[in-house]
């Protein structure tokens, strides 16, 4: 985890400190974050502090945070953004006040629903791009911390890591059956019309799947003789996309990742960061199952330079 952050920094009343502490313990043990996310959470809620002694005239207490408006936070926003802060940190530091002041009114401590009439900035609209290795990374850290029932943390783990690992369709993970689960280093995948291929499964990708599937609590047999579904819902049916989309929601709000990642980006993001480790487009063609190598070539979004590196290294006539 994380250096941590000393109470005494924080400026607040003894009490609030106190609370602070139980729910950073709780982030790091019960959430179970990032060293990445629990830093920023914690110099987000610094920020708001800070902020809040000086607008108040003294460092609040939980009678001081009980009482404050939706103006209050709307001036602090306002500060944020004189300040410069990027738009996504403001949403991200808006997203850890709902997460503290949800805690606090969960523990009897402080009760302020102002905090959740407070609309976060609108993030800009982006063309489609792919996340970056270390979100896609954080992504799929993040993914264990959504349920408090641990099998369901598990499969979205599995289920993200395999859209990365894998470069697979959201409908391709989520039409796999426990029978399909791959044996050893490959599998064989059933994309758009009905066609086939087999794409190579990194060993991470087969840890993942098989500690989610070992805690399941719905068995193969309990579904029917085939094994059934590989990914189940909470209540033992085949998975539903939506319920990963909204997954995905929550995770970029945890994270203050752009609209744009979601579900897809994770197999935009196997495309793209193969190519730009030098690998050959016909390869990530067949991996992706497109057709068209021109398919492939607007889907990772190659520019110019780029591909042009691709071919010298691997056109025989390039050499020539």
């Amino acid at each position: 985890m994380a250096e941590r952050f000393p109470l005494e920094g924080f400026s607040a009343g003894a009490e609030v400190r106190t609370a602070i502490g139980d729910w950073l313990s709780w982030l790091a043990h019960e959430k179970r974050v990032s060293d990445h996310t629990y830093a920023a959470y914690a110099r987000d809620l610094t920020a708001f502090l800070d902020f809040m002694t000086e607008h108040l005239g003294a460092p609040p207490d939980f009678a001081a945070l009980s009482g404050l408006g939706a103006g209050d936070f709307r001036s602090y926003l306002a500060r944020r953004t004189n300040a410069g802060i990027a738009r996504s940190s403001i949403a991200r530091g808006m997203s850890v006040l709902r997460s503290f002041f949800r805690f606090l009114d969960r523990s009897g401590q402080v009760h302020n629903p102002a905090v959740r009439a407070v609309r976060s900035p609108r993030l800009p609209q982006t063309a489609p791009r792919p996340l970056d290795p270390e979100e896609a990374l954080d992504v799929i850290s993040e993914a264990a911390s959504l349920s408090d029932e641990p099998w369901i943390g598990k499969r979205d783990v599995a289920l993200f890591t395999l859209l990365y690992g894998c470069g697979l369709r959201i409908a391709e993970a989520l039409g796999l059956d426990r029978g399909d689960l791959p044996l050893g280093d490959v599998m064989v995948i059933t994309g758009k019309g009905g066609k086939q291929r087999i794409v190579p499964v990194l060993p991470v990708v087969n840890s993942t799947i098989d500690d989610y599937v070992a805690a399941c609590p719905f068995k193969g047999d309990d579904v029917k003789g085939d094994g059934g579904p590989l990914f189940l819902g909470a209540r033992g049916g085949r998975l539903n996309p939506g319920v990963v989309q909204r997954q995905m929601r929550r995770l970029r709000a945890t994270l203050a990742l752009p609209e744009t990642a979601t579900p897809h980006a994770l197999r935009h993001s196997f495309a793209t960061h193969l190519l730009g480790a030098g690998g050959d487009l016909r390869s990530i063609q067949e991996l992706l199952g497109h057709e068209s190598l021109s398919t492939t070539q607007r889907y990772t979004k190659v520019d110019g330079e780029r591909l042009l590196k691709v071919y010298d290294a691997a056109h025989p006539r390039a050499r020539g």
